[in-house]
């Protein structure tokens, strides 16, 4: 992939070649460690993006995207995430912030395949006007980090030790103010599901890691053990379901308000035992999380699909979307209600959808990712889709993209769009194997009030990644404009880097 590919005119974009070689010999000198190429003073708040998705205060949304694959400090899979900082011009590679394990500031040292970026969260913790960042690693036992927002981007970085299973940031107990909920390793063991450490911090938290107050985990109807069910199992320790731990594996997802009553919810995949898994929701309270229960029909082994909330419908309640897994090969929407998710209401659908642009096949993989959000400013939310498996012009597994509209009934197909390498206007040349659509945002990083598009192939390029932005209209995504880049032109490491494993 050559170096910063845009369909536009303008020619800011040559900072970039500048900073590259700056940004590779710091690599080699002492792995990775990229505070400096940052915005370095502070901006009006110009822009109109979500504060949650803004680090630096100035009304763009940031980017966030993983390189769980990268080489740092000599070590082959430690990982690394970027940050692309937005602007009125949107995503410039030479505005951002590159941060690892060897990154000054941050704990712990870069460990080979501890995949340092696999999962990150967005949110203010620490209640200063700035959102911060808390990454995870393909495992929990390293810990998490929380990355601090300040007027230059992101900074610092504090340790969360033990809790690095894909942390998740949002307002659980609906107080207004940023919680963060915790997840620590678990591994299926037998038929039955295994304890998993969980924690539940109420916001805000100090840049020392201390929260305000630590919560229950699970409101006290759900506490349950294999000795006393109900409360009485934390007083004999055997709570697999109690105020710090819930039965698993539990993977987090996503999250969102899927019942409406202003507290955040969190899309989990969970163990259910005996070989079944399945999609469930944690709903969020003052007292802590009670359990869904299994969402609709789709708690079965090999549905573990790319998941986002969003109001699809219009009507108040986040809805579940969840991309197909191995046994659906389909995209699934479960409305949400005042009771939470609807057993009522669930859509299944595929590229067979009424006015969905393309066929479906199979291994089309649609939904490999999925977001959801308001691009065109109706109230109802856009559906984006990955179908990393497409084919197209003789080439397998190209890939590509997809854009539907919420309507009062659901997603439907009619005014979609389906963009791949080869559409107009988007830069670079589809090929055999790039899987385009393998993750995707919807953020708003030129601040004009409309969200726009990333989206990723971690294969482009033999593995080192890629990512594009579209800008969001309000019809919709416009190629005009669009841009692309990879690691070489973030001055990051490139073999094998993965990069855009997950956007946020």
């Amino acid at each position: 992939m050559p170096l910063i590919r845009h369909s536009g005119s303008r020619g800011t974009r040559r900072r970039a070649r500048a900073a590259a070689p700056l940004a590779a010999a710091l690599l080699v000198a002492g792995g990775l460690s990229i505070w400096s190429l940052a915005p370095e003073q502070a901006h009006a708040a110009e822009g109109k993006a979500a504060p949650a998705d803004d680090f630096n205060g100035d009304g763009y949304a940031d980017l966030v995207s993983g390189a769980p694959g990268g080489t740092v400090s000599g070590k082959a899979g430690a990982g690394y995430l970027a940050v692309t900082y937005g602007s009125a011009d949107g995503l410039d590679p030479a505005e951002r912030t590159l941060v690892s394990r060897s990154t000054g500031g941050v704990p712990g040292s870069a460990v080979a395949k501890q995949h340092f970026g696999q999962s990150f969260s967005k949110g203010d913790l620490d209640g200063d006007g700035y959102s911060d960042l808390v990454v995870g690693s393909a495992a929990g036992s390293p810990g998490g980090v929380v990355l601090w927002g300040s007027p230059s981007g992101l900074s610092g970085g504090t340790a969360l030790a033990g809790f690095g299973q894909a942390p998740q940031i949002g307002d659980f107990d609906g107080d207004g103010q940023a919680d963060l909920a915790l997840f620590g390793d678990a591994e299926v063991e037998g038929d039955d599901p295994v304890t998993q450490q969980a924690n539940l911090w109420k916001g805000p938290l100090t840049r020392a890691g201390k929260p305000a107050q630590v919560l229950d985990f699970l409101d006290k109807s759900q506490w349950w053990g294999y000795g006393d069910e109900g409360p009485g199992c934390d007083t004999d320790d055997s709570c697999v379901d109690g105020p710090h731990s819930l039965g698993g594996p539990v993977e987090a997802k996503a999250v969102g308000d899927v019942d409406g009553d202003r507290r955040d919810d969190i899309a989990v995949w969970e163990y259910e035992g005996d070989g079944v898994w399945g999609n469930h929701v944690l709903l969020g309270g003052a007292t802590g999380f009670k359990n869904s229960g299994t969402l609709g029909e789709i708690g079965s082994v090999g549905d573990d699909g790319a998941t986002a909330v969003g109001d699809v419908d219009g009507d108040g309640y986040g809805d579940v979307v969840i991309g197909a897994g191995e046994a659906t090969g389909k995209v699934t929407v479960v409305h949400g209600s005042a009771e939470g998710p609807s057993a009522e209401r669930v859509q299944s659908f595929d590229q067979s959808l009424p006015g969905f642009y393309g066929a479906e096949e199979e291994g089309d993989r649609t939904g490999s990712c999925v977001a959801v959000a308001d691009v065109t400013g109706d109230g109802r939310a856009e559906v984006a889709l990955g179908i990393s498996g497409e084919d197209f012009s003789g080439l397998t597994d190209a890939g590509s993209a997809a854009l539907l509209h919420g309507s009062p009934s659901g997603v439907t197909g009619e005014g979609s769009q389906v963009f791949h390498q080869n559409s107009p206007g988007v830069p670079g040349v589809a090929e055999k194997g790039d899987k385009f659509g393998a993750a995707c945002a919807l953020l708003d990083v030129n601040g004009d009030g409309h969200r726009d598009l990333a989206v990723s192939s971690t294969a482009e390029n033999a593995s080192a990644g890629a990512l594009w932005s579209l800008r969001g209209t309000a019809e919709g995504v416009t190629t005009t404009g669009a841009t692309a880049f990879g690691p070489g032109d973030l001055g990051a490491p490139v073999t094998k880097a993965l990069l855009g494993s997950h956007l946020r």
